[in-house]
């Protein structure tokens, strides 16, 4: 059952359908809200919306996908649906993630940047355990100061012609 209704999708300040889209906003709220814009690698993403007032956040997607952030070695589960709470450097009652540690899912329910910042991200689970990383390791690599995900969707608005009638 879907955690987002028709009443929060009403009172989201901002609503994106499209996986195109969706991408790019999604990235960045992230760098909005001075994450990382990588923490969030999800696949064809359907819609996403965005409370303003509340901070509530949500992403779905077709389907449940998994994505190894290589740097780190870590494997990672992302549901149909993603909900959140962000605020500066933080995002706070997380739903549909689950990272994999030793041979055990465990869900992340919190991820926060220190401030001031150290260079580490934190990942914390219900249970009260957590496990810090570089956050380099989910940032995106930009090309020419460009995010290459906002340069996919430029390139796609590229290749649709217009023609005189």
């Amino acid at each position: 059952m879907s955690l987002i209704t028709d009443e929060i999708r009403s009172s989201a300040s901002e609503f994106y359908t499209g996986h195109d889209i969706c991408q790019v906003k999604s990235k960045f709220l992230l760098t909005e809200v001075l994450l990382p814009n990588g923490l969030l690698p999800l696949e064809d993403i359907e819609e996403c919306g965005y409370v303003k007032d509340t901070g509530f956040v949500w992403l779905r997607q077709k389907k449940k996908t998994e994505h190894k952030f290589k740097e780190i070695g870590r494997q990672v589960q992302y549901a149909t649906e993603v909900t959140a709470y962000v605020e500066p450097n933080k995002i706070k009652k997380l739903t549909g993630v689950k990272a994999k540690e030793m041979l055990m899912w465990l869900t992340i329910n919190e991820i926060y940047v220190d401030d001031p910042p150290t260079g580490k991200i934190t990942f914390k689970s219900p249970t009260g355990l957590s496990r810090s990383f570089p956050v380099s390791a989910f940032e995106i690599k930009e090309e020419n100061g460009v995010n290459a995900a906002a340069k996919e969707v430029k390139e796609t608005a590229a290749a649709v012609e217009v023609k005189d009638v």
